[in-house]
């Protein structure tokens, strides 16, 4: 068999796609031949007449006052049309099945890609998360044959064995297709991670291993810890994901992979792929038990290189900080999302308290390990006022980077359910691109102006002095004065806040030296 992975994605979204690697393994593992159609490097992509891409750097990194970096030298954007391209690519190569991974917001401009094909189309399966909360929706579009709901290792091998031997294929486990005019619906299935290969790497560009990571470029590879999250917030898919497994296949979705595997997967990294850093993409990296932290710092120190994970607030603990400092944590990020704790505990189902969250990252500052804070706007049922509680919450403490983004009501998470029944999206609407298009929510209480407004402005509310927020208003809107303000604005933000800043490159060669 030949099968072609489609990975649609935009420029500047620069992370490495797992586990597209990993299922190519699992295929060249069985024989097949496998390759990669990555939409990433393209400098524009156009739908129609609708151009659905990310803005620039520039303007990206000027709209969320973030520091911009620049582009690596290995990285050599592709300013050809990426639809022809892609037949080219499907001309040569003569796939015997195409295999779409898609999230939601992508999945628009994946469908136009198949449809650029026209009649040439071969057999074409969908997966990822979209696909896996909304199997029949993506089903219903004629582009699409076959759906892997949930993990695909096993399933996908098992419909490539059965297709080369042309068997029937409808009743393998995970996978979803139409016969008859009905949607046949089959069995969820949870693999055991520890029967997996080492990802493809083989896959992918070499442009594709280099992203930045607070301000500095680095050569840098995904690590799988865990899969599942213990945690419930609703504006996460991962609850949904626990739920589902429960339910449907009687498992629990939380798991770790075994140390053994882990350690061989980090040699070859750092072996094999020469890597400079490493990212865990576990949703929360705390999700070890005390004895298995024990065991992970022993593995990781034998290992060297430094690293960024994902953690909730209420796992920091001052020891086990030191000893994740110790071992190279060279940068972290944590989820805040909502200042309130009201609203936080009753809509999003984080039962944090404020004292907890202040307390606690001025831990991580002491230990001195750079830390970067994510905050959503735009909730169902928040208003301006409740915004502003995040905006006083992210004044008490001191991060080294802080983002503020406009929430998202995505297929899967607890939240959507709540935007279908308040009537703001219907059940069969796919949202698009999250950060170019902002807010997609207009809320009578809090409509998408002045959400979009307010993630704008998000750290100057937060950096500047109060006395100033009432310049900071004028900043949000969209005409030429706004624009004029905001702009003035952004240069005093930047002469005042990142000329004076400790550059990260300074802090990672403290953590651990890079040769």
């Amino acid at each position: 068999m030949k099968i072609l992975f489609i990975y649609p994605n935009h420029k500047g979204m620069n992370m490495l796609p797992p586990a597209i690697g990993l299922l190519s393994a699992c295929l060249k593992r069985d024989g097949h031949k496998v390759q990669l159609f990555d939409t990433t490097h393209y400098n524009s992509v156009k739908i129609g007449k609708e151009v659905d891409e990310t803005d620039s750097d520039k303007s990206k990194s000027d709209r969320l006052m973030a520091k911009p970096y620049a582009n690596p030298k290995e990285i050599t954007l592709k300013y050809s049309n990426v639809f022809e391209d892609f037949k080219n690519t499907v001309d040569t190569f003569s796939p015997d099945l195409l295999a779409l991974s898609t999230t939601e917001d992508m999945f628009h401009l994946g469908l136009s890609l198949l449809t650029s094909l026209k009649g040439r189309r071969p057999l074409t399966i969908a997966g990822g998360v979209f696909p896996t909360f909304a199997p029949e929706l993506v089903l219903s579009f004629d582009e699409i044959d076959i759906v892997c709901k949930g993990e695909g290792e096993e399933a996908l091998s098992e419909l490539c064995k059965r297709i080369e031997l042309n068997q029937d294929f409808t009743d393998i486990p995970n996978i979803w297709t139409v016969k008859g005019g009905e949607v046949i619906k089959n069995e969820l299935r949870m693999i055991d991670m520890d029967n997996n290969p080492l990802i493809d790497m083989s896959l992918f560009e070499e442009a594709r291993f280099y992203r930045p990571m607070g301000g500095k470029v680095y050569r840098m590879f995904p690590v799988e810890t865990h899969r599942g999250c213990p945690y419930k917030c609703a504006f996460c898919n991962s609850p949904s994901q626990m739920t589902l497994y429960k339910e449907e296949a009687s498992s629990n979705y939380l798991r770790r992979k075994n140390f053994d595997n882990m350690r061989r997967e980090l040699l070859f990294y750092k072996n094999e792929m020469k890597a400079e850093y490493l990212y865990f993409w576990a949703d929360t990296f705390f999700s070890w038990k005390k004895d298995e932290f024990e065991e992970f710092c022993e593995l990781y120190s034998d290992v060297d290189l430094p690293f960024w994970c994902q953690t909730r607030i209420e796992t920091i603990n001052k020891e086990r900080f030191e000893k994740l400092k110790d071992i190279g944590c060279s940068r972290i990020s944590f989820g805040l999302e909502h200042g309130n704790q009201r609203f936080r505990k009753i809509y999003l189902k984080r039962l944090m308290q404020n004292k907890v969250i202040t307390e606690g990252l001025k831990i991580v500052k002491e230990i001195g390990i750079p830390y970067s804070v994510n905050n959503i706007l735009g909730f169902p049922y928040e208003t301006r006022k409740l915004a502003f509680d995040t905006i006083r919450l992210n004044r008490t403490f001191e991060a080294d980077d802080r983002n503020a983004y406009p929430f998202t009501p995505f297929t899967g998470t607890p939240l959507r359910k709540v935007c279908e029944e308040l009537g703001f999206v219907k059940k069969t609407d796919i949202v698009r691109s999250l950060v170019a298009n902002g807010s997609i929510l207009n809320m009578p209480q809090f409509n998408r102006e002045e959400v979009n407004g307010l993630v704008k402005t998000f750290n100057m509310y937060v950096k500047f002095p109060k006395n100033r927020w009432t310049e900071i208003r004028k900043a949000e809107g969209n005409s030429n004065d706004s624009q004029l303000i905001y702009n003035n604005l952004k240069e005093e933000f930047k002469d005042k806040f990142w000329k004076k800043s400790v550059s990260f490159e300074h802090s990672a060669k403290e953590v651990n030296p890079l040769s």
